[in-house]
């Protein structure tokens, strides 16, 4: 690999942009391509973030030898294709979260990047947040001692879109659950595990597209309440109670800046800041995984994500949610 790592970006919407700021705080790595199906808004991005190259579609961006890794920033229903052709031409990639839409998705991509032998990560990037991570481990050296009670929800009001669009269109994998609901079901999973019983219940909007889904993890000797919604706004603040003390994540927990602990009837409170927007603490893995031969991510690896999308899968089972292009 070499000493700086070239990144190029497929998809330049939203996300990317904000990807694309978060990169440039990061030692070791440059924008080098941006590539969109409009060679004009690949054009203006490349020049709004410095990237040298511009391409009008993705199959060119990975064709050139300039680019190391790409960052896959499309909808959901892009994920698999454009992961899997990215790293038949030979490129480690970071794909936007859900890495695949379906466990059989996931699994192809996963299979992919072990046949090609090249680094691939979900972009989780909560799990890179100093915040969860400091959780995590205060977690699992039993700090807070059993872990009996989780919640967190992630909710905004999203009918006021456009019904063609991404998010409430079943034929793009939109609504809440793939979106959003991915975030309260991953703190779920990395504080607890997978559960021995899922529970779970949703709403549709006249799209056909799932608006609402509330779920309850049942494990041994604790529940998780999750819940995840486009008809409303939430605060966005999730918790974890164990037999020795909680933790409160302020809102919005998925990009937290801090959180407080009470242990003993005493509050202390932990200011841990993410650099920038916190796009770069999973920059920064995908880096130091480079820079040390590994293929997977020791804090989020193939199984981790493999794991995260059976759960998905599971909810929809129960709840109904079926996109057209799975029929």
């Amino acid at each position: 690999m070499a000493e700086t790592i070239r990144w190029g970006i497929l998809g330049p919407g939203k996300i990317a942009h904000s990807f694309a700021n978060d990169l440039k705080l990061v030692d070791g790595g440059v924008l080098t391509a941006v590539a969109s199906r409009s060679l004009d808004r690949a054009t203006s991005f490349a020049t709004e973030y410095g990237a040298e190259y511009a391409f009008g579609s993705y199959e060119a961006l990975l064709k050139s030898s300039e680019v190391d890794v790409v960052y896959i920033a499309t909808p959901h229903t892009g994920h698999e294709e454009w992961a899997i052709k990215a790293m038949e031409h030979g490129k480690h990639v970071l794909c936007e979260k859900p890495l695949g839409v379906n466990h059989g998705q996931v699994q192809n991509m996963v299979g992919t990047a072990k046949d090609k032998n090249v680094f691939l990560m979900e972009a989780l990037w909560s799990r890179f947040n100093p915040s969860i991570k400091k959780i995590k481990e205060w977690v699992d050296v039993g700090k807070l001692g059993k872990i009996r009670y989780l919640h967190a929800d992630f909710a905004f009001y999203g009918l006021d879109r456009d019904e063609k669009g991404r998010l409430l269109t079943p034929e793009l994998a939109g609504g809440s659950l793939l979106d959003i609901g991915i975030y309260p079901i991953f703190l779920a999973y990395l504080i607890l595990g997978m559960p021995e019983k899922i529970l779970s219940c949703s709403n549709f909007y006249k799209t056909g597209a799932e608006v609402q889904t509330s779920m309850i993890f049942k494990y041994g000797s604790a529940q998780a309440l999750l819940y995840s919604g486009l008809t409303s706004s939430s605060e966005m603040r999730a918790e974890i109670q164990g037999s020795n003390g909680s933790i409160f994540l302020e809102p919005r927990w998925h990009e937290t800046q801090g959180f407080t602990v009470v242990l003993n009837d005493q509050k202390e409170r932990n200011d841990l800041p993410t650099t920038g927007k916190g796009y770069a603490h999973e920059i920064e893995e995908v880096h130091a995984c480079l820079g040390s031969g590994k293929l997977q991510s020791g804090l989020w690896n193939h199984q981790n994500s493999l794991d995260l999308i059976s759960l998905m899968d599971k909810v929809r089972k129960q709840t109904g949610i079926v996109f057209p292009f799975e029929r």
